[in-house]
């Protein structure tokens, strides 16, 4: 403890020496996590071609697909024993890093990788509407957390380590290291934290570098820009309108799934492999709704369906990807998520051609837009949204109408006033547990940042007049980026940075609590 906590410390004294440190520690973090994402994306590449090599083969085969189907059953029946094996690998998996990030839990993290990875590929293989966005973050996280324990990190370090292999894990996965380390900085940590951009931004550039080894430099969507004309842009305040108001649907629609599947007094292998069934049945129709969405990526960009086309996949993905998530197969929903956004775009702007008559290549302007929208509205992350539709196209043409649509769509659901997607997961994921699940013996302090923002309630008070609680304790303040020596009368400033030891054993909950007094 006494050797951890003087690790802490030095973080304070010797900040051109941690510079180094964090790049170091970025680098590890890159490079575990670049690898087992590629890995895993290699893995669910090989599983859905497989699927439709199987749905090939079966097709006009009574007996084949009868066989097909009970191999759906068993299937099903195994990612259930994973769940149970290691419940914390279940579903997206950015709740459970999340949750570990803010002290809540201590997640295992070799059986965690070794539960995602064989439940995703199964999951993907049997075609649930699922992606591996989610799961990548996951897994990055905890390939960090692996490489901390196998270097004895401190707490400190440990934390950031797992925040930043979250964004690698999504860096790698959408092949965006600037979007990977936003969503860290935006989704997971609500806080600006030098440190952590830092770590963030090497992690993230490391293993977008490694998979673009494997995968190539292409972006993961392509398109021909044309521009919106200026006089149309009242087009995009509807369209925002419209997503902020699709996003709200969203969230609540797949909570009440999830809730609904909840309910059903079923044993849990028999619910999990009757939606096997059930996928199996819909991909021998439907086969494009099949997975994260690249079939339907493709058809949207290469075929450009006629509007009724483009309505019935949106509504079969949506109740499609509603069953795959309520199941809590392991398995993302932010690439499918993107692909509803993008039908939405879609169908929004084939209404617009042909109601208004504006030229038609603006058809993919309006695809790419609605992918950006309907991400503000349902994650609440309208800065990571913006800039990972950039980084999927490669095309900075189209920003300001992304954008424009994009804060709408966000404004209209904060004003609506459901709660953001992840945000309602981690909840849940919360309130299965009573007492947070830290390790054994977690007597060492974590160094934490907090941002003074404007209209705090600490604002132009002294230290001594706050009840920041008997077990934290600020040891520095960075004010114009000059570091002050904390008080009792020191007088807080809107936009000074407060670093402050925080007791392990108490991590959770000071840190909501403080993050509470700071913020309402």
């Amino acid at each position: 403890m006494i050797n951890k906590e003087k690790t802490t410390i030095r973080k304070l004294r010797f900040k051109k020496a941690e510079s180094i440190y964090l790049i170091i520690r970025g680098l590890e973090v890159g490079i575990a996590s670049g690898l087992i994402c590629v890995l895993y994306r290699y893995a669910l590449q090989i599983a859905e071609s497989g699927l439709m090599n199987v749905l090939s083969y079966i097709k006009g085969s009574p007996s084949k697909t009868v066989l097909w189907l009970l191999l759906a059953v068993i299937l099903g029946i195994i990612v259930s024993f994973i769940n149970k094996f290691e419940p914390d690998a279940a579903g997206s998996g950015i709740p459970q890093v999340s949750g570990e990030i803010r002290g809540y839990f201590s997640l295992n993290w070799w059986r965690v990788i070794i539960a995602k990875f064989i439940g995703g590929t199964t999951s993907v293989f049997c075609g649930l509407s699922l992606g591996r966005e989610g799961p990548s973050v996951q897994l990055g996280g905890m390939a960090a957390k692996g490489v901390s324990r196998l270097t004895k990190s401190d707490k400190t370090t440990e934390l950031r380590m797992i925040s930043c292999g979250a964004g690698a894990g999504m860096a790698a996965a959408f092949n965006a290291p600037i979007a990977g380390t936003m969503f860290v900085l935006e989704e997971l940590h609500r806080s600006f934290d030098k440190a952590l951009l830092t770590m963030g931004i090497v992690s993230s550039i490391t293993a977008d570098y490694i998979s673009k080894i494997f995968f190539g430099q292409d972006t993961i969507f392509k398109y021909d820009t044309s521009t919106l004309a200026l006089r149309h842009y009242w087009l995009l305040v509807i369209m925002g309108a419209v997503l902020g108001v699709a996003g709200v649907s969203y969230n609540v629609i797949m909570v009440k799934a999830q809730t609904l599947f909840k309910k059903i007094k079923l044993p849990t292998p028999v619910k999990i492999s009757a939606v096997f069934l059930i996928r199996a049945v819909i991909g021998l129709y439907f086969p494009q709704i099949l997975c994260g969405g690249h079939s339907m990526a493709n058809l949207l960009i290469n075929e450009r369906p006629e509007l009724k086309i483009l309505v019935l996949l949106f509504v079969a993905k949506f109740l499609f990807g509603a069953l795959s998530f309520a199941s809590t197969a392991p398995g993302g929903t932010l690439y499918p998520l993107c692909i509803l956004g993008a039908y939405l775009g879609a169908i929004f702007g084939n209404i617009a051609i042909e109601t208004i008559g504006i030229k038609e290549a603006l058809f993919e302007e309006f695809v790419i837009i609605g992918m950006a929208g309907l991400f503000a509205s349902i994650v609440r992350a309208p800065l990571t949204g913006i800039i990972l539709v950039f980084e999927l196209t490669g095309n900075m043409n189209s920003l300001l109408p992304i954008a424009t649509v994009s804060f709408i769509s966000y404004a209209v659901a904060n004003t609506i006033g459901t709660a953001p997607f992840y945000s309602i997961l981690f909840e849940k994921a919360v309130e299965k547990t009573d007492t947070p699940t830290l390790d054994t013996g977690a007597n060492e302090k974590v160094l934490q940042t907090f941002s003074i923002p404007i209209g705090s309630p600490v604002n132009d008070k002294r230290i001594a007049d706050i009840d920041w609680g008997k077990h934290c304790i600020i040891v520095s303040i960075e004010r114009n980026e000059v570091p002050i020596t904390p008080k009792g009368g020191t007088v807080l400033k809107e936009g000074d940075t407060l670093v402050m030891l925080i007791s392990q054993r108490r991590f959770s909950q000071d840190l909501k609590r403080i993050q509470e007094l700071i913020d309402d």
